[in-house]
């Protein structure tokens, strides 16, 4: 794990955009070898995610050879409703690239069973290969990865 601070929102996004773009394009991926990336939703990843899309229009990156997983959904949430991240994802950053829809994994918030869909999903993480670099936010109240702060009465004795 790496933590670099730097001075403000863009220059943070700049940063993680071109981490990525660099990652990718040293990893070489082709038809044989695809480079996985764990991707998050939100507010934090949008700045990069809009870097990451210009890089891609003016021709520097591609994503043909790319699979990305994202890290969450809602339960209950329709797939097409606007505030789901299967929606966030689709309108801010796979419909600009040039991934096959089929590489663009997100977990299905309304399958019958959820946890065939959690396992299902990690099948295809191991299929793929794992991870070769997964991205997560830190939200202002601290939740890393969109794992929420347990309040202070759910820590139990120290």
């Amino acid at each position: 794990m790496r933590l670099v601070i730097l001075e403000d929102y863009d220059l943070a996004s700049e940063w993680a955009a071109k981490y990525i773009r660099n990652r990718i394009i040293q990893f070489r991926p082709t038809a044989d070898k695809y480079f996985t990336l764990g991707l998050p939703t939100g507010s934090t990843p949008f700045g990069c995610y809009k870097k990451l899309i210009e890089y891609h229009k003016s021709g520097d990156l591609s994503f043909k050879y790319v699979k990305t997983f994202n890290m969450d959904e809602y339960v209950g949430l329709p797939r097409n409703h606007p505030e789901s991240y299967h929606s966030y994802m689709w309108n801010n950053f796979f419909k600009h690239i040039d991934i096959d829809p089929a590489n663009a994994h997100i977990l299905d918030g309304n399958a019958s069973d959820l946890q065939a869909e959690c396992q299902e999903f990690e099948r295809k993480i191991a299929e793929a290969g794992g991870i070769d670099l997964f991205v997560g936010g830190i939200g202002p109240d601290g939740h890393i990865a969109f794992n929420e702060p347990a309040p202070a009465w759910c820590l139990g004795p120290e």
